[in-house]
């Protein structure tokens, strides 16, 4: 197990891995003397037991999150199946958008049901109630304001959702590194989907590519849990508001500046809603 090179790999979708750890320098003394206390098939075992106090959460195999992401993904893919194919896009540019996005998600659902083989569950378009038991008011393929908000909010939590998995990859490179891959991708598709809701008339003009503190930014209350959390201006007990070097950070830019992660329990409070019972 190279552990150096794994951390690295996760610092890229955490960067705050080593603070939820310890320090950098003192992770690396700590293994460096692994081999003086333990045998080498226990050291992916303490690595294991780090991370899952850096993260609070149950410890989980790759197969298990690997169906979590499998039921996220389609969860997207349905939804763009259908938004794309809907006539109530403003421009031609907001259609091609959703069909790129679909193709995207499509190609992740692919992906996870080849690397999970006969785990794979069945999912359907019959599965999902994108209008969440009828909290969105039939809305959500006949407004164009409510399939944006809704495509925002699955992007957004998609974001977080990998975040935070992804030390539960540790023990395989190959899909570590394809989350981090489909990870940076939600993200890119989060920030174009704010754009397109901020060209929306309605939309007030500072709507921005990113989250700022737990804000809706316009979405129904049902969304809120999507942003809980994000309000945090502090960093590895580091407050990131205040001057340095003659820049005043606020409060709003300091929450800007990190993404944080959502447990497996937080996304599936949030799914839950939008699944047929």
């Amino acid at each position: 197990m190279n552990i150096p090179n794994l951390l690295t790999q996760i610092e890229k979708v955490d960067p705050e891995i080593y603070e939820r750890l310890d320090s950098r320098r003192a992770i690396f003394k700590h293994f460096a003397g692994f081999g003086k206390k333990l045998a080498v098939a226990a050291v992916p075992l303490a690595f294991s037991s780090m991370l899952n106090k850096a993260y609070g959460q149950t410890n989980r195999s790759v197969t298990d999150v690997l169906k979590f992401a499998y039921l996220l993904e389609n969860l997207e893919a349905e939804f763009y199946k259908q938004a794309a194919a809907k006539d109530i896009f403003l421009t031609p540019a907001g259609k091609g958008a959703f069909e790129t996005i679909r193709n995207h998600e499509v190609a992740h659902v692919a992906f996870l049901k080849t690397a999970l083989g006969a785990d794979a569950p069945t999912y359907t378009a019959d599965t999902f109630d994108y209008d969440a038991g009828g909290l969105l008011g039939g809305k959500t393929f006949t407004d164009y304001a409510t399939m944006l908000a809704v495509a925002q909010a699955f992007e957004d939590t998609g974001v977080r959702a990998y975040k935070g998995q992804a030390a539960f990859l540790i023990s395989n490179n190959d899909v570590l590194q394809a989350a981090l891959q489909i990870h940076s991708i939600e993200a890119r598709h989060a920030a174009h989907i704010r754009r397109m809701r901020r060209d929306m008339a309605a939309m007030p003009a500072n709507q921005k590519p990113w989250i700022t503190g737990k804000d809706l930014g316009g979405l129904p209350s049902i969304i809120q849990p999507v942003y809980d959390g994000e309000e945090l201006t502090t960093q590895a007990t580091v407050k990131i508001t205040g001057t340095f070097g003659g820049i005043t950070i606020s409060e709003a830019a300091a929450s800007e500046a990190f993404d944080e992660p959502l447990t497996t329990e937080q996304v599936t409070a949030i799914v839950t809603p939008f699944l047929k019972k």
